[in-house]
């Protein structure tokens, strides 16, 4: 027996002529998880928790607020006239924190009871900003000064993959940062990677120096002998070449392993 969703999304606005479309039963309100007044509009404490919550947002109580309240707030937009609260404790129940929900692939979000494609879409945007931001405080860095921000946008990029990817610093002299690309994506515990067109990205870019950087979904960043193995290859490749390899990161889920602070390079 189907149940009706006790989560409505803003409809998507078309951007061309309208056509008929298939409703999801997730992304209108069909019924609604709060009840309604005589008048048909919904009880006024839902706009008065809404306003509390952006008031605290706005006055400095931010850090104060669990991941499930920041996620209300994102929400709002998406579900404009109904209780959000138990889809965004239920996403972060299913997803374990803030980071989790944003880094989930579209496809297991649009599992979750009451996820549709606005729900979906708002998630993705968010999570792409918060990319963004993060890699713009790196890009034409020097590496040494800006360290913490470097392993900082490397766990926001990738600490909660449920694959594993592979990524390449790319530093000039002067260990600049001037590229930051991903060469590949794999498995959860595999991606494949050759040593061969990591050096040539590195030759194309003119950068002098390297810092590899791949995740391990399995939140344990110790690393495997191939990963050992791998790291070697590309040291030589690089090395031939008069190309350093200054580290190679693996991101856990809360922690980080640097291969050069382990003496593995």
């Amino acid at each position: 027996m189907k149940h009706a969703s006790a989560f409505a999304e803003a409809p998507l606005l078309p951007l061309g002529p309208v056509s008929p479309v298939t409703i999801d039963r997730d992304e209108v309100e069909i019924v609604s998880a709060v009840p309604t007044s005589k008048n048909g509009k919904h009880p006024s404490y839902l706009a008065d928790h809404r306003k509390r919550l952006r008031h605290r947002f706005l006055t400095g109580g931010a850090a104060a607020m669990p991941d499930y309240e920041i996620l209300e707030l994102t929400l709002f937009r998406a579900i404009p006239r109904q209780d959000v609260k138990p889809l965004a404790r239920l996403l972060i129940e299913t997803f374990g924190d803030l980071n989790g929900v944003l880094s989930a692939p579209l496809a297991r979000l649009e599992k979750v009871h009451g996820v549709g494609p606005a729900v979906a879409l708002e998630l993705k945007v968010m999570e792409t900003v918060t990319h963004r931001m993060a890699r713009a405080k790196v890009m034409q860095q020097h590496v040494i000064s800006s360290w913490d921000a470097v392993l900082d946008y490397c766990h926001t990029i990738m600490a909660h993959r449920d694959t594993e990817q592979f990524r390449v610093l790319f530093l000039d002299r002067k260990n600049v940062l001037i590229a930051d690309e991903a060469q590949g994506t794999g498995t959860v515990d595999h991606v494949p990677v050759y040593p061969r067109e990591v050096v040539k990205r590195a030759l194309e870019l003119n950068a002098s120096a390297l810092i590899l950087v791949h995740n391990h979904p399995s939140g344990d960043p110790t690393p495997s002998n191939e990963d050992i193995t791998m790291t070697k290859q590309i040291s030589d490749a690089a090395s031939a070449l008069n190309i350093s390899l200054h580290d190679h990161l693996i991101i856990g889920r809360s922690r980080e392993l640097s291969f050069k602070s382990q003496g593995l390079i």
